[in-house]
C-alpha cells in the first residue's frame, strides 16, 4: 500500500507489526524520442507496488528530482545538484527513521543516484537500509538478454521502455523505429554511471 494513500491510524497500526517501507528513486529526465520523461520514476514506482504487495509493505511517495545535467539538453528534464538531492534524500530517510521505519528499502531506477545515496545511508548507521536498482537481479537481467539481447544498454533501454508501456502507455515509434548505429566501446565507457552525453544516431550494445 501507498504510503501517501493512507492515513495516520492505519500507518500506526502497520508499524505495531512491521517497521519496513519500501522507497521508490528515479528521475525526471528524457529517455529517448518514444520514452516518457519519467521512465525512471515510473519503472521505481510500479516494480516498488508491486513488491510491496506481495510483501505486504507500505510504499513512500517516489522520489522523481534527482540528478541528471547530462539530460537538460532535452525538453522536459529537471535535474537537480547532487549536494540538493543528497540533502533531499537525507531529510526524507531520517524522516522515515524518525516515524518508527527501521527497515527501508531503496528502489534505485537512475545511475546517478546509487553514489549520493550511499554516502547518506553510510551516515545512518541506525537504520537498516538496502539499496538496490531493479535491474540488480540475476532473473531480471536473464529476461533483459532474452527479450532485448544488445540492444539492452545504458539508457532509455527496451526493458525500462517496455516497464512503462505496460504500466502507462505505448508511445508511437516514430523515427525511432529504424534502428540506430551501435555504440562503440570508448563510447560506452563515457557513458559509465548514467552520464551520457547525447550521440545522434547512436544506441548501447
Amino acid at each position: 500500500m501507498r504510503l501517501d494513500h493512507a492515513t495516520w491510524p492505519e500507518v500506526e497500526d502497520y508499524l505495531k507489526r512491521n517497521r519496513g517501507i519500501v522507497l521508490p528513486v528515479g528521475s525526471t529526465e528524457q529517455h529517448g524520442p518514444m520514452g516518457l520523461i519519467g521512465t525512471d520514476a515510473l519503472c521505481a514506482e510500479g516494480i516498488a507496488e508491486a513488491a510491496a504487495k506481495k510483501a505486504g509493505a507500505y510504499v513512500a511517495p517516489t522520489l522523481v528530482y534527482t540528478p541528471a545535467p547530462f539530460n537538460t539538453g532535452f525538453p522536459g528534464t529537471i535535474s537537480v545538484t547532487e549536494a540538493t538531492f543528497s540533502a533531499l534524500f537525507s531529510e526524507i530517510v531520517t524522516g522515515l527513521l524518525a516515524q518508527g521505519f527501521v527497515r527501508i528499502f531503496i528502489l534505485n531506477a537512475h545511475g546517478a543516484n546509487l553514489a549520493p545515496m550511499r554516502a547518506v545511508v553510510e551516515a545512518h548507521p541506525a537504520g537498516n537500509f538496502h539499496i538496490r536498482s531493479w535491474w540488480d537481479y540475476a532473473p531480471v537481467n536473464d529476461l533483459r538478454r532474452e527479450f532485448y539481447g544488445d540492444w539492452e544498454g545504458l539508457h532509455g533501454t527496451p526493458s525500462e521502455v517496455a516497464i512503462t508501456q505496460a504500466l502507462h502507455r505505448i508511445v508511437s515509434t516514430g523515427g525511432a523505429g529504424d534502428p540506430p548505429r551501435q555504440l562503440t566501446p570508448d563510447e560506452i565507457k563515457a557513458r559509465a554511471g548514467d552520464r551520457q552525453p547525447p550521440t545522434p544516431g547512436a544506441h548501447a550494445r
